[in-house]
């Protein structure tokens, strides 16, 4: 890997330096395992498993080889397996040594109220008219941070459980996040799962446990996993529960189940994504179009709330893209979604989306 001065707008593997200076700031005890074009999701284990590129895609899960399941919100008729050259599986804690911690001097512009508003007018409407129980509609807020990635993985790859770190970078764009959100988990026959839904700030934690309202939205996605699954075994639901995440809790479910019979981890991802706390519900074709034709209008990220994950060893596991910052070049955005349902108010479905927006933003140290 080349070490020498660097120069204004020169891609460091992936990483882009706007100046001389920028160099030494980037540089970490390992910064020779940082790849042009990388990905990374960390498991439960407290290890991260590392691809490096050059990745090749392909429509199928490869048995005998890693390989990381990136895809958009909806995907169609596209390879989303990408096989890395090479792969690391190492604790987390010394991955993230090779990222110094940043803390970069971010400029961001508040989101528009005007955008979501009519959007949530139009999600009312539909819900009052019988189509819809709950949707989730995406608010992105934008700005611009010299050397976003380096900032961004000095972050996002110090999180531990209950986040989960994971991204996604390919010369100076990418994504990179810290979600609590698990998809999936597969492990022989063994599938785990949750349901996370409800939001609220940790010192309403008291009022959060008896809202109607959020227990409604968390149990519209608990009750519509349980459904799904069980024509796959008995799927054993454990007792809801507060997890808290920092500034925000969240209510949890936990759901597990053993597989009457084998299941390829794409077909279990096309049978749960998305949940309901990221996806309408009912899940239709017409319901989805019209959240994605929402999420267009309104900015929102492809692989926002897109299952990421990585086969590795036998062994598959999925999160939900949430909790993350996008960037490409200088421009970055962190992308924010909130359940709607009949009893939702607008004020507040605003307030919730920019309490999330803001515990993703003080992860990066640029709130």
């Amino acid at each position: 890997m080349p070490t020498g001065e660097s120069h204004p707008g020169r891609v460091l593997n992936g990483l882009r330096l706007a100046a001389p200076h920028a160099l030494q700031q980037l540089r970490g005890p390992r910064m020779e395992d940082i790849s042009e074009s990388m990905a990374w999701l960390a498991r439960a284990d407290g290890n991260v498993i590392v691809g490096h590129g050059p990745f090749r895609k392909t429509d199928r899960c490869p048995p005998e080889e890693t390989a990381f399941y990136i895809r958009k919100f909806t995907s169609v008729g596209e390879a989303l397996w990408q096989v890395p050259a090479r792969t690391e599986c190492l604790p987390l804690a010394d991955f993230a040594d090779r990222f110094p911690r940043v803390n970069p001097p971010c400029e961001w512009n508040p989101p528009d109220a005007g955008p979501f508003s009519a959007v949530f007018q139009e999600i009312m409407t539909a819900i009052r008219g019988g189509l819809f129980e709950k949707t989730v509609p995406v608010v992105v807020e934008r700005g611009v941070c010299p050397h976003p990635a380096a900032a961004i993985l000095g972050a996002m790859t110090r999180q531990i459980m209950p986040l989960r770190s994971y991204g996604w970078m390919n010369g100076d764009s990418g994504f990179a996040g810290a979600t609590p959100e698990l998809l999936l988990s597969l492990s022989g026959s063994r599938l785990e799962t949750m349901a996370l839904a409800g939001t609220a700030k940790t010192e309403d934690r008291e009022v959060f446990a008896v809202d109607e309202k959020e227990i409604r939205e968390h149990e519209y996605v608990a009750q519509t996993l349980v459904s799904k699954l069980q024509d796959l075994g008995r799927p054993i639901r454990r007792q809801r529960e507060i997890l808290d995440v920092g500034s925000i809790v969240h209510f949890l479910t936990l759901i597990s189940i053993d597989l009457e019979q084998p299941e390829p981890p794409a077909t279990l991802i096309d049978l749960l994504h998305p949940t309901p706390a990221l996806g309408p519900l009912p899940r239709t074709e017409e319901t989805l179009a019209l959240l994605q034709e929402w999420r267009r209008r309104l900015g929102c990220p492809d692989q926002f709330g897109a299952p990421f994950g990585v086969w590795h060893d036998g062994r598959f596991d999925a999160v939900v893209a949430i909790r993350g910052v996008w960037w490409e070049g200088e421009k970055i955005s962190v992308p924010a979604g909130c359940g709607i349902i009949e009893a939702s108010r607008l004020v507040n479905e605003w307030r919730e989306l920019r309490l999330k927006r803001d515990s993703v933003k003080r992860l990066i140290g640029a709130k």
